[in-house]
């Protein structure tokens, strides 16, 4: 371990200015986020631009200490956590949209600009980033970058690696790269850029980023509909899929337990909709006009009723009423309220063996231990899924941890799926993430990291294990 010298932090000061070097009593003034952990290093420094930056780096390269970047603090797998002798670095200063053209649909943002900035500016063009998650608020762009997020409209337009055209970032050794293109067709080389996105900070700091906007709907209409069986649910999925007014922009799963949960706090109900039923999907639909989706949502209703008569639906006739439905799925606190830190897994699932995976996966933790109730939910458009466990996570044991990763995991590479869909590895599954991928592509991952941070200073213990 490093040792944080003073002269080390002296440089560190001189570099961004006092203000921006937050230690002992600033440090309890910061949010940690997710996991207390996160803020170990005990220090956290904030450039303000890409240069300032890439001298803290080279300022920590020859002093050997090593940089854990922080954006929203958001990630839920331990990607952000520090120990004493590194230091976080913060984005949070590098929070300007230096280039917005409703002409290109492209947004070029610095890598602290949250997902909530960036729509809200998008969207007085009418435009989108094409990516949305309930921590808007508080995600980062270039934290999304690093993690390849995905969120609700993934099967629409694509996870992260799919969003970003170009960008720039500080290397191990405080070299710059920078390919900030804002062209879609660009064959000049190696996609180079692709190698940050995803790596969790592990192979260079994301600074800049330009990002593919989308069209933003004049009308939007929701709908929740009450299930018999996840097959049911993918039906009504599909059939909003082939919409003929409109197009599909979210299809979220809400199975029972965690339905219960979340209407319950928020006292919700509706005339005519069951709250038991085994699975609730809120489905939305964007178009030009009103009446248009808004019909649309009722015609899905009338289709999918004359085929399963044990359903019910709610079509939401006033934004309050959609902003109350979503509320249903995208209140995940209640669940680490009540369970903190719950266990959570991440996984992809291709949509032919959703069902079957449900059927079966849960079984098998009842199995397990009847006492197992995981709240589940997911974007089902494209097969993630949600699970957390109904317990805090300092009941539950290594030895069930793995017995319940056995039972989630196994089968899923060879079917096609993944073990993490859009979490991130962080920490707490770079053990898993050997134990299920092909060792040719370990190999790989190894050699990129040894080429682009050969002393193991970017992120040290998250992803690969040191």
């Amino acid at each position: 371990m490093s040792c944080l010298t003073s002269g080390f932090k002296a440089e560190i000061a001189t570099i961004v200015g006092r203000d921006y070097v937050k230690e002992d009593d600033a440090i309890s003034a910061i949010d940690y986020g997710v996991l207390p952990e996160n803020l170990g290093a005990g220090i956290v420094v904030l450039p303000g631009g890409t240069e300032e930056l890439a001298t803290v780096v080279r300022c920590c390269h020859a002093h050997g200490v090593a940089i854990v970047t922080h954006g929203g603090r958001t990630g839920l797998v331990g990607g952000g956590i520090s120990r004493p002798g590194e230091i976080v670095v913060s984005t949070a200063r590098l929070n300007r949209i230096t280039f917005l053209s409703p002409v290109e649909n492209v947004a070029v943002v610095e890598a602290g600009v949250t997902l909530q900035a960036l729509q809200e500016a998008a969207g007085e063009y009418g435009l989108e980033p094409g990516i949305d998650l309930p921590s808007r608020g508080s995600a980062t762009i270039g934290g999304m970058a690093s993690t390849n997020a995905g969120g609700i409209s993934a099967f629409r337009h694509g996870v992260m690696r799919h969003r970003i055209l170009g960008l720039e970032a500080v290397l191990a050794d405080g070299s710059i790269y920078s390919d900030l293109t804002r062209v879609v067709k660009n064959t000049a080389g190696y996609d180079l850029a692709q190698l940050f996105i995803g790596s969790e900070g592990t192979l260079g700091i994301i600074t800049r980023i330009a990002i593919k906007l989308e069209p933003l709907p004049a009308s939007t209409a929701t709908a929740l509909f009450g299930l018999p069986s996840t097959q049911a649910a993918l039906s009504v999925m599909r059939r909003g899929l082939k919409a003929q007014y409109g197009h599909l922009r979210a299809a979220e799963a809400i199975w029972s337990n965690y339905f219960h949960l979340t209407s319950t706090h928020h006292n919700w109900s509706a005339a005519d909709y069951r709250t038991d039923h085994p699975i609730n999907l809120l489905l939305c639909l964007g178009g030009n006009d009103d009446a248009d989706v808004q019909s649309e949502v009722e015609n899905i209703y009338e289709d999918v009723s004359t085929h399963d008569a044990d359903i019910s639906a709610v079509i939401a006739s006033s934004k309050a009423q959609e902003r109350a439905i979503w509320a249903l799925r995208e209140d995940t606190d209640l669940i680490y309220r009540r369970h903190p830190g719950a266990p959570s897994y991440d996984v992809s699932v291709p949509l032919s063996e959703v069902e079957a995976y449900m059927n079966q996966r849960i079984a098998k933790l009842k199995a397990l231990d009847p006492e197992i109730d995981p709240y589940v939910f997911g974007h089902l458009a494209d097969g993630n899924l949600h699970i957390v466990l109904n317990a805090a996570r300092d009941t539950v044991d290594s030895g069930m941890t793995t017995a319940i990763e056995d039972i989630l995991y196994s089968g899923l590479h060879p079917s096609g799926g993944s073990f993490s869909a859009e979490h991130g590895i962080g920490s707490k599954r770079a053990e898993t993430l050997i134990k299920n991928t092909h060792p040719g592509k370990m190999m790989l991952m190894k050699k990129v990291k040894a080429c682009l941070d050969p002393r193991g200073m970017l992120n040290p213990g998250k992803v690969l294990l040191d």
